[in-house]
């Protein structure tokens, strides 16, 4: 079982929750083009971690996690989009990106981490 306060179970739990959301904006209001875009990034942040527990080597781990750390980031955008078009209100957005963020903070820190160990 993955722990609760690592990387990865984060951005599982916010996968879902991406996917919550990306339904509700297409039902509710059939806007399918950049909720789309919020799904991919989003869920692709916690398969690039899932892949990152099995790197093949160090400079392999690095690499998946700055793939989850772009996505990551490409979802704030998607998120700050979404809230400035009004399809997300307030709250959502609220939630959605602090979490968003803790994951971007928490692969950030690795990345350097790794970074500067691998530079060693």
């Amino acid at each position: 079982m993955v722990k609760e306060n690592t990387v990865l179970y984060k951005s599982k739990v916010f996968a879902v929750r991406i996917v919550e959301q990306y339904k509700k904006i297409n039902e509710e209001k059939n806007e399918k083009i950049m909720s789309k875009q919020m799904l991919r990034c989003g869920t692709s942040i916690g398969a690039n971690c899932a892949e990152a527990e099995y790197a093949i080597s160090e400079n392999d781990l690095l690499s998946k996690l700055y793939i989850a750390l772009k996505e990551a980031a490409e979802t704030l955008f998607w998120l700050d989009l979404l809230h400035d078009s009004k399809y997300l209100d307030d709250t959502e957005f609220s939630s959605l990106w602090d979490s968003c963020e803790e994951i971007r903070r928490m692969l950030s820190s690795s990345t350097k981490t790794l970074a500067a160990k691998l530079k060693n």
